[in-house]
């Protein structure tokens, strides 16, 4: 720094002595040298006016203010007869950049790094700024590994005092991570702690996540990963001496070494609370998650604190703060803990601000809303109407804040900011199914008309087994206090012919239903439906003598007015990627008397989710079914229960277990029993897309006239399930467990398109 202010001085005294040393007044000013500088620029930098009286100092300051722009390496003053010549040499500008060898890197991507770097077309050049700029590629190509990269840049002239600026690189081969070794681990093995983190040797995935590449960022957040592992297992004393990170002198392999101090494990020994107790006492403990004489956890004790607080919050009391100060017995090995709490001022909310719904009506989201204006703040109600507000789909992000009133310390305000979503579509689509083959489907849909929350759906699909037209409409607030009502029309067709191993026969169906829905709980719903449809059964040479049989007993075409009831719970975490919670479906169906049929229907389902870490959740799904006639009839056959294929007991055929006639096709039952057990998990190297997932799976069912459970099916196989833009795409690959004689098998099974 000290040289180039040497450099600078000489520079201008030498400039500023190459002219008269005699103060004159300037009447005139002239610029030369300028190739691509216009004199106004020269003039606008220049602090030197006609009328002036130019002394040594103001040519100094000239020269030096000239100098400061960077567009000139030269600048001399000269005077003569009051006329001041100001005569500059221009630093060439950048003409073109180009960059010859890159393979890891776009150009554009280059580039636009260099750019940051203050090199780029059409500015002016400068040495400095390359060297800047060369710095830049190389750290750019460092990040990836690239530590033998070399990069060779060269000048060339051009006319009218330009230059092309040229980078050849040879990047060399990518270094990669060769070990990572842990020094003073005796209570885990290096293998258990290198699962804790990114960085990774060379594996059958790091070509695609590159987590064989050092980084330091990523080392420093796995060594605080390393940190929690050790802490959530009661080492206290747990403490990171040095890390080493060295490279072999071709550039091609890298070591990284931790050297760490392990301490002693801790086990807890009190827990207590102190401070201001405005929630009971037992409540407060019953929060706490550590355990006494359990060994120690970091995550516990930072849930239990997050607990507290959200119970404090509940209450109004939104600035609690709550702080865990523990006490070390090194001889004992042991740690108390005392909670203290000062839950603060008691709030309560003022106003509800919403912000970003240009198409949505404000009352569409306040009606969302559990936390009332003017009530007290409530953590678990605002977080409720978070998740509420996020299912309704209309947005792609709900974000709410609660700052404190500026002039009223015991007020806040809660801000909603969403960011909306199209939610209107025409849609024209193709899907594929093993078994309905070429499914076209197209639909009209706008799920918030006019921004009020209703929906309206026009849809027609069509496949070899289910051809459905639809319309339908929902208001989901009919009512102010929820109450739901919807209409349907539609008209569906449907031909077992493409089923090989199922009785042949053919509905044409037409009808009509109207649909309520009472909400009875925070995330229970009871609904009502009462509908009214006419079928027409058409049978063949070959059909079941069961489906002839129908005819006989109850005509053809048939009228019914089916009346259903059902209750439904859903108190998942998620309704796309779910890892915890569960759903229940109850629903009923019976014909009533003034119609033709005479039939009743009951179904149960529940799917539970267990969280069995960040990566891996358990599904449990159990579903059973009866049904039958009254008034001594039976049971429609259309109407009976199937299984088997990729929606109940996969490895199996779809809808082929269970009763067979005489030439052994599938007739259905009036009872089913079907059972799943899952493990989901991310496609590994695609951990952040919650589109898609993949599943061990078991699967369990059948359907009975009679309950026979030596006829249960199982199997057992790998999953795959993805949301894709054209509808959600099922693959399975099952192995059948206890398949019998006469069992159609099918192990490969997808699912592609959506079906409505």
């Amino acid at each position: 720094m000290k040289l180039k202010s040497l450099i600078t001085f000489l520079f201008l005294f030498y400039s500023v002595f190459s002219w008269a040393s005699d103060s004159f007044i300037v009447e005139d000013i002239r610029v030369e040298g300028i190739q691509r500088t216009e004199a106004g620029t020269v003039f606008s930098y220049l602090p030197v006016k006609v009328g002036d009286v130019l002394d040594e100092e103001k040519a100094a300051d000239a020269i030096k203010a000239l100098y400061a722009t960077g567009f000139f390496k030269d600048v001399k003053l000269k005077s003569g007869n009051g006329i001041l010549i100001v005569l500059v040499e221009e630093r060439p500008a950048i003409a073109e950049i180009i960059i010859n060898g890159a393979k890891e890197f776009e150009e554009d991507k280059l580039k636009d790094g260099l750019k940051q770097a203050g090199l780029s077309e059409s500015r002016i050049f400068s040495r400095s700024i390359l060297d800047r700029a060369e710095h830049e590629l190389k750290r750019q190509y460092i990040s990836r590994g690239k530590y033998a990269v070399k990069i060779t840049t060269t000048t060339t002239p051009l006319e009218r005092n330009r230059v092309a600026v040229n980078f050849d690189i040879d990047e060399g081969r990518t270094a990669r991570i060769r070990q990572i070794n842990f020094v003073g681990n005796d209570a885990f093995y290096d293998k258990e702690l290198r699962k804790s983190f990114v960085l990774s040797t060379p594996g059958w995935l790091t070509w695609f996540t590159k987590n064989d590449q050092y980084s330091k960022q990523k080392l420093s957040a796995d060594l605080e990963t390393l940190r929690s592992y050790y802490l959530d297992r009661g080492y206290l004393e747990f403490d990171i001496e040095s890390t080493q990170v060295s490279i072999t002198p071709n550039m091609r392999d890298i070591y990284i070494t931790v050297n760490i101090t392990e301490g002693e494990q801790y086990t807890v020994d009190k827990i207590e609370l102190a401070g201001e107790m405005i929630v009971p006492e037992e409540e407060l403990y019953r929060l706490i998650q550590l355990v006494q004489y359990d060994v120690f956890a970091r995550e516990k004790l930072t849930e239990s604190v997050k607990l507290i607080t959200d119970r404090l919050g509940d209450d109004g009391y939104a600035f609690a703060n709550v702080n865990a100060s523990p006490v070390v017995d090194a001889e004992k090995r042991q740690a108390s803990f005392t909670f203290f709490i000062d839950p603060g001022r008691r709030v309560y909310v003022r106003r509800i601000n919403i912000s970003g719904n240009h198409r949505t009506r404000d009352e569409v989201i306040r009606r969302e809303f559990r936390q009332m204006e003017g009530g007290w703040h409530s953590t678990s109600k605002i977080n409720l109407s978070r998740q509420r507000i996020d299912r309704l789909f209309y947005f792609t992000s709900v974000n709410i804040e609660t700052p404190p009133v500026s002039d009223a310390p015991d007020q806040v305000d809660i801000d909603v900011s969403v960011e909306e979503r199209p939610t209107g579509a025409i849609m024209f689509g193709a899907g594929f199914s093993d078994r309905q083959g070429i499914i076209l489907n197209g639909s009209i849909s706008q799920n918030n008309i006019f921004g009020t929350g209703n929906s309206l759906n026009l849809s027609v699909n069509t496949g070899n087994i289910n051809k459905i037209m639809s319309a339908s409409f929902t208001n989901p607030y009919f009512t102010v206090d929820g109450i739901s009502l919807g209409f349907d029309i539609f008209k569906r067709d449907f031909n077992t012919r493409s089923l090989s191993r199922v009785g042949r026969f053919r509905t044409n169906t037409t009808g009509a239903t109207v649909r309520f829905g009472i909400p009875i709980a925070e995330n229970d719903i009871v609904s009502f439906s009462v509908g009214g449809e006419r079928t027409d059964l058409r049978v063949f040479d070959d059909s079941p003598q069961r489906d002839k049989d129908f005819i006989e007993e109850f005509g053809n075409p048939t009228n019914n007015f089916p009346l259903t009831v059902s209750w439904a719970r859903d108190r998942r975490d998620s309704a796309i990627y779910t890892t915890s919670g569960t759903t229940h479906r109850l629903f009923g169906e019976v014909s009533a008397p003034v119609g033709d049929l005479k039939y009743y229907k009951i179904s149960y389902a529940q799917k539970t989710f267990y969280p069995l870490s960040k990566t891996f959740t358990l599904l449990l799904n159990k579903e059973v079914g009866f049904g039958g006639g009254y008034n001594g009839t039976s049971l429609p056959f259309f109407k009976n229960f199937f299984a088997g294929g990729n929606n109940s007991v996969r490895g199996y055929d779809l809808n082929t277990l269970g009763p067979k006639d005489e030439n052994g096709l599938a007739l259905g039952g009036n009872k089913r029993v079907v059972g799943n057990v899952e493990v989901l998990f991310p496609v590994p190297f695609m951990p952040d897309d919650r589109s898609l997932r993949l599943s061990l799976f078991l699967d369990g069912g059948t359907v009975f006239d009679k309950i026979e459970l030596d006829e249960m099916r199982y199997s057992a196989g790998l999953a795959v399930s993805w949301i894709s833009p054209m509808g959600p795409l099922k693959i399975s690959l099952a192995q059948p467990l206890n398949d019998k004689e006469g069992d159609n098998l099918q192990a490969f099974q997808f699912q592609f398109g959506q079906n409505f």
